[in-house]
């Protein structure tokens, strides 16, 4: 079987669980072109949780190569010692106090002036007008940027993430996104304001900062990968619900039971970052498949969340579904430093769309939405109607 042509990340009308199906079956690590050159690509839960678990083997440096042009110095490029050493100087600012004042402070007053802007009106695109800005302004207020500005960071944020496919387009918001962020990371270097670039900025560990260079490759990434990924994710929880009116109402009449339930069913069944890329430390073997030193690896967590042998109906979206570990926020030493985040975003998000817009469904005059995409996956437009309400 051929490898899928993953020239367009996020093309319209890609649909690439059937393939993967047939990957996990015939060839578990397939052979193939992946970043040009001849690589492997890992389908089944079980190679692909070991490779993200064996950082020695499966070096995330090729992300820095790929990646790196556009985003600067990154934390997902690093390995051993130094990845240890960037990524405890970082996680200071993911600490529960911070996440709990975020919560009350910004993503709480965010999504209420979102769904106000929208209640009277009684329709929506809850992709145009929610979930691809709500992630966004949640990112541009940790760190400072103005609401005014904060479209600006979204256009860049999703230039630098789609830059390996348009470089030049993703080098021009790279340039632009550091030439804005420059004034205030040195305001925040000489006073810390209680926001997230300051505590970046002040974060010690035995006596050492971080330099300018892994400050700004932070932020560069944290844009498009807490933000991008986030509102692709809410998009697909929602149409998971809204094509499935009976779990929409049990959610609703019990939030605080069903949401999370909700969440980490989607981020299993559509992540909306389906793929991690590593490359091979040393000479080795997976699934009985020599693998080269230097080949690139391509580890299909989109694939593995699907795996029959551990998820019984796994292409189905079943709120009821037994927990079971998935993979969406990867695994091993780069589990995402931003997931704790990511899941208060989403359910204070999708509870307050539930609570504010009663009689939410698709418009029954508009297509109904899909979800499409290869390495990014989510709704293009979510078109919905419900009951008028005045904003509170």
């Amino acid at each position: 079987m051929e490898p899928l042509d993953y020239s367009d990340p996020v093309a319209a009308d890609a649909d690439p669980y059937a393939s993967w199906a047939r990957g996990r079956r015939d060839a578990p690590v397939m052979t193939g072109e992946v970043f040009g050159r001849k690589g492997y690509t890992v389908h089944r839960f079980a190679d692909v949780e070991s490779a993200l678990k064996d950082s020695e083997t499966f070096s995330s440096g090729i992300n820095q190569a790929t990646m790196g042009p556009y985003m600067g110095t990154l934390i997902l490029g690093m390995d051993g010692q130094e990845h240890t050493r960037y990524r405890n100087l970082v996680s200071h600012a993911f600490r529960p106090s911070a996440m709990e004042r975020w919560e009350r402070e910004l993503i709480e007053p965010v999504i209420g002036e979102l769904l106000d802007a929208i209640a009277p009106q009684g329709r929506a695109d809850l992709v145009a007008d929610i979930t691809r800005r709500y992630p966004m302004r949640v990112i541009a207020g940790l760190i400072g940027v103005p609401l005014a500005d904060q479209e600006q960071f979204m256009v860049w944020a999703e230039q630098i993430n789609l830059g390996p496919t348009d470089p030049e387009r993703g080098l021009a918001a790279s340039r632009a996104m550091r030439d804005y962020l420059t004034p205030i990371v040195e305001d925040r270097r000489r006073t810390h304001r209680g926001d997230l670039i300051s505590d970046i900025a002040h974060a010690e560990m035995d006596g050492e900062r971080l330099d300018d260079e892994h400050i700004y490759g932070f932020l560069r990434l944290l844009l498009p990968a807490g933000a991008e990924t986030t509102f692709r994710v809410m998009g697909n929880i929602l149409l998971a619900l809204l094509v499935r009116p009976a779990v929409l109402e049990r959610v609703r009449a019990d939030g605080e039971r069903w949401i999370p339930e909700a969440i980490e069913e989607t981020l299993r069944w559509e992540s909306s970052v389906t793929m991690v890329s590593r490359v091979a430390a040393c000479d080795t073997r997976l699934a009985g498949v020599d693998i080269e030193a230097g080949a690139p690896v391509s580890l299909l967590v989109g694939s593995a969340n699907h795996d029959e042998s551990v998820f019984d109906h796994s292409e189905d979206w079943d709120i009821d579904r037994p927990h079971k570990n998935h993979l969406a926020f990867g695994w091993g030493r780069h589990v995402c430093l931003g997931k704790h985040l990511a899941r208060r975003e989403l359910a204070l998000g999708v509870g307050a769309i539930l609570r504010r817009l009663p009689g939410l469904r698709l418009d029954p005059g508009a297509p109904t939405p899909r979800i499409t995409g290869i390495a990014f996956r989510g709704p293009e437009a979510l078109p919905v109607v419900f009951e008028p309400q005045s904003p509170v």
